[in-house]
Parts: C-alpha cells; structure tokens; sequence
C-alpha cells in the first residue's frame, strides 16, 4: 500500500499542493480555514510527513532572531548588545526586530523569522492588547512549530517557555528603605502597562517595599504609563498637580523617567532638593544628568549572555531552566531629605 502523500491531502482538502505543504510545515503565510481543512484530512488519511523533506527544515543556518519591545529604549539597546556579541562569540548571526511595544508588529517579525527558518528565537513578548496577556496565534504557531524559543525580560504565563528575567524586590525594599530613612512617606510610584510582565512585577514588588518598610501602600499614589518618554511627561505633570503633594517618585523605567524629568526641568523642580527621584534602568541619561538620578538596574550583559546559553541548550533538544537574576538599589544626589526633615 502506497503511503500518502502531500498531493493526496491537497486533492481531499481542495487545495493547491504548494498550500498543503505550506500548512504542514508550519508556514505562516497560510489562512486559518484552509489550515483547519489541511490538517484535518492529514489526520483523516493518516499522513506521515516524509522524512527527508522533514530535515531540510533542521538544517541549521546559524542564525538566530532577537525581538526587542523598542529601539528607542537604551535599556534594550544594551540587552540587544550583549545578546548579539555573545551568539556573535558562539559564530551565529543575530537578526534584530522591533516590536515597538505592539503584538502586531511583533508577529511580523516572527512570520519573517520562521520563513527565514532561524535557528532559534529570543524574545521580549508583547501582550496581545492592554487587558490580557495572553498569547498572540503568532507566538502559539511559534511554539507549535517546534522553533527553540526563549523569554528574556518579560514572560507570558500562559506558555511554559525558559526565561531570563530579573527581581526587583530586593532593590526596591532597599530604595523605599533608603527614602523613608530621608524622611519620606508621600511617595509616587509611575509604572508601566499591566499588559507587561515587567510592569506588574516592578508594581507588585513597589507595594511590597512599602509595607516592608511600614509605609502606607496608597493606590491614589500610582500612575499607569506606557514605557515610553510622552507617558513619563504625563505622570511627572500627575504628580505635580497631585493633592498629596509627593515628596518623593520611583520610575518603571528609563523613557518615562526621560520624560518626566523634562518636564519637572521646565517647571523649575530642584530633583534631589524639592522631589527625590529613582528610576529603573541605568542608562548614560541617567548618570549624565544633574544631578544624577538614583537607579535600580539589572545585569543586561549577564541576562543577555545567559539568553543566549538558554537558546542554545534548547537547540541542542534539552529544556533549560528559568533564571531569575537580582537587580540592584544605586543612591545618587537625587536622594535627600524631606524639607520637613530638615526644617525647611
């Protein structure tokens, strides 16, 4: 008995060979319902893909995929570095994407890479929309295809994927202690998008410092940004307007802090001596401006490195743990104390 071939699921399914290939090959340049037909009559007619055309797909380029969630941002910038000199050390090629914090632009990017048939992916996953985030049918096919595939920064907890990822709780418990000690108790905190992993955590591990230190953990002190420069400039006008009157402000990460320290510069704000300021991430901004801002940073070139040693193992077939790595508290002189504290 003949076995069944690709022109046999084309003829029972009513589509071109070339489509029927493309499906079961994983290609994303295929529509849903002829997916659901395709795969339906090779289940029906028992359809075993032929070996040999099967390992042209594990022939390995030597190239892998990094998707950042933006460009612009210098912290990912530094993440893109490290992970692209270490594959660079190990002789692989990196292509780089921007997923400009939007999914839809993220599964361009991996459509792109899995036709390009890379060896394995690194990514920053973006949600699906501001209310879930759930994985986007791109990502899933990803995953279904069988491409080595690793989270670095963020996680998507509805797909069981080796990540690399950092906590702040510790630096953040150490920050809020830092400004309590400094006489702070009125402190904002402007975070990121609740569709963002990183986001939830660095909000989850601020409230938790609050309390570790005895300090009200007050809602009406959060703003919602969105990582970028233009959400920073809106919370920094938040926090100046606010009836509580903030001595003090932590900052999910370095485009917002950009933003609102511009604002606060033009509205004649003295940071270190009317508001003290930290943010997350430390950038050269950061460290270059007057004075310079207090950070809370990860090891990028670490967590870049150890992205890269992940993938790796998962291309060679074994499933490598999740690495969690532990970020760090830096005072600067945009810490003192409250004028309360010192009689002003």
């Amino acid at each position: 008995m003949n076995a069944v071939t690709i022109k046999d699921v084309a003829l029972a399914a009513g589509v071109s060979s070339a489509t029927a290939s493309r499906v079961l090959s994983g290609h994303p340049a295929t529509s849903a319902a002829s997916r659901e037909k395709v795969q339906a009559v090779a289940k029906e007619l028992g359809f075993v893909p032929n070996a040999q055309a099967r390992s042209l797909r594990s022939t390995k380029t030597d190239t892998i995929a990094l998707l950042i969630s933006d460009v612009r941002n210098p912290y990912f910038s530094d993440l893109a570095h490290a992970v692209e000199q270490q594959a660079h050390a190990a002789g692989m090629m990196t292509f780089i994407g921007n997923a400009n914090e939007d999914s839809e632009q993220q599964d361009q990017f991996l459509a792109a890479m899995l036709s390009r048939r890379v060896d394995g992916l690194i990514v920053v996953p973006q949600g699906l929309d501001e209310d879930a985030d759930r994985p986007s049918q791109m990502m899933q096919r990803i995953v279904s295809s069988g491409t080595p595939l690793v989270f670095v920064d963020r996680t998507l907890p509805q797909l069981n994927i080796p990540s690399i990822t950092a906590s702040s709780t510790r630096a953040l418990e150490e920050a809020i202690g830092q400004l309590q000690s400094l006489g702070h108790t009125s402190i904002a905190f402007l975070g990121g998008p609740d569709h963002a992993s990183t986001a939830r955590e660095r909000h989850s591990a601020f409230d938790q410092a609050m309390a570790a230190n005895g300090l009200e953990i007050n809602p009406a002190l959060h703003f919602a940004g969105d990582f970028r420069a233009a959400s920073g400039a809106q919370g920094a006008r938040w926090l100046l307007e606010h009836e509580l009157a903030p001595t003090a402000v932590v900052i999910a990460d370095a485009p917002m802090a950009i933003g609102a320290l511009t604002v606060w510069r033009q509205a004649g704000i003295r940071i270190g001596q009317q508001l003290s300021v930290i943010t997350f991430d430390e950038v050269d901004a950061m460290l270059m401006h007057d004075p310079p801002i207090a950070t809370i940073s990860h090891d990028l070139t670490a967590m870049g490195r150890a992205a890269v040693a992940a993938l790796q193992e998962a291309m060679a077939g074994n499933t490598p743990e999740p690495q969690e790595f532990t970020s760090r508290f830096t005072a600067r002189e945009s810490l003192a104390p409250t004028q309360a504290a010192t009689g002003a």
